[in-house]
């Protein structure tokens, strides 16, 4: 059994003095008998009792069940009620407090025991876990705060490195060898790798955030495809064939070159991001020379993004993996990555109420789908 101290808020003297007798034996320690509100909060602040055993029918100016709320409130105390003939109103009321349990008078020995004992551990488990959150909450804060310091100092000798190696590539271009060239190759790929690294655990960081919110906006749906694709063919730099494709949910298709104004509501904060991220993966694990798909399909209740590719395909252990953060898959062998861009989507994809699925095999390609439900205009007005 554990031990506690315990005060009593009860004004009928000869059952205060009953408590405290079987209380005593049973091992506990009584801090004090009040007989009114103010006294029971004075002596709570004086002796930080584990437990309240309070009279709901205590007299003066306060009952039982505001003195028990004002208690709980100032000091976070676990109540247990002692009721007798209470009404089925000041029952209701005492239910609406944060109490730990009712004991009847008159008390039975085993009864009372048996519920401080709970009310006891039951508030000790709730504090552990009150801790374990705020602790949770200050290293969340801390590691965002790291992030932000760490990736700050890592960028601007990263902006000094490469604006150093663009000076060197300008002034040396007259007598430029090949070895020249290839260090300068090697310093802007190294930047870009690191960058892309700083990129990816802000962005983790950010995803991880309470403070990231999906804020829907309105927007034309064909314009936002055609900017994502020729944002994917300068990336490509005319290495990959990367094609768009948008048509209705019922497979009518809708021509790219003479679009309608499809209007609809999404965060393209978010989506920009997973989209870019999705189709830099695509680029990144096909050869030189294969096909990236684009495609969009949409109706009043969703809109679904698939970008398929032909390259290397995921094998079948991995793909369950693939979502957590740094994890890469076994055969990407030297090709860089930091294992952080496929969470950080699912991440996104998820503030935004949708779902993301892959399919893929080894040396056929993989397609990702996204699927993102629409917020009906109405509701955003």
């Amino acid at each position: 059994m554990s031990v506690g101290n315990i005060l009593i808020v009860e004004d009928e003297n000869i059952i205060a003095l009953d408590i405290k007798r079987t209380l005593t034996r049973a091992g506990y320690t009584i801090v004090g008998i009040a007989i009114c509100a103010d006294e029971a909060i004075q002596q709570a602040e004086q002796s930080q009792p584990d437990l309240v055993l309070m009279d709901i029918s205590i007299s003066l100016d306060r009952d039982g069940i505001e003195t028990a709320t004002q208690l709980h409130e100032l000091y976070q105390i676990p109540i247990i009620y002692l009721t007798a003939h209470a009404d089925e109103r000041t029952l209701s009321r005492a239910k609406a407090t944060p109490t730990f349990g009712y004991v009847h008078k008159p008390f039975n020995r085993q009864e009372l025991t048996t519920m401080i004992e709970i009310a006891i551990s039951k508030h000790k488990a709730e504090q552990a876990i009150r801790q374990a959150l705020k602790e949770q909450q200050e290293l969340s804060e801390l590691k965002s705060r790291f992030i932000s310091i760490v990736s700050h100092e890592v960028r601007n000798p990263l902006n000094i490195v490469l604006v150093s190696a663009e000076l060197l590539e300008h002034y040396i271009e007259l007598a430029r060898t090949d070895k020249q060239q290839l260090c300068l190759q090697r310093i802007r790929e190294s930047v870009r790798q690191i960058n892309d690294l700083v990129t990816d655990v802000l962005a983790l960081g950010e995803a991880e955030s309470t403070d990231l919110h999906c804020q829907p906006e309105s927007i034309d749906l064909v314009q936002f495809c055609s900017t994502t694709l020729e944002v994917a063919r300068f990336q490509a730099n005319d290495r990959y064939t990367i094609t768009l494709s948008l048509r209705e949910q019922n497979g009518r298709a809708v021509s790219i070159e003479t679009p309608p104004s499809i209007q609809v509501y999404l965060d393209t904060k978010l989506l920009r991001p997973v989209l870019a991220n999705l189709l830099s993966n695509a680029i990144k694990y096909s050869p030189p020379g294969s096909a990236i798909q684009i495609s969009c399909i949409y109706s009043e209740k969703e809109v679904v993004f698939q970008i398929q590719d032909q390259g290397i395909g995921i094998p079948i252990s991995d793909q369950s993996r693939l979502f957590t953060s740094f994890y890469r898959a076994s055969n990407v062998r030297t090709i860089s990555g930091t294992g952080l861009g496929l969470s950080i989507v699912k991440q996104y994809v998820e503030l935004h109420g949708g779902q993301i699925t892959l399919q893929s095999a080894i040396g056929e390609g993989t397609t990702v789908t996204v699927t993102i439900p629409l917020i009906e205009t109405s509701s955003m007005q």
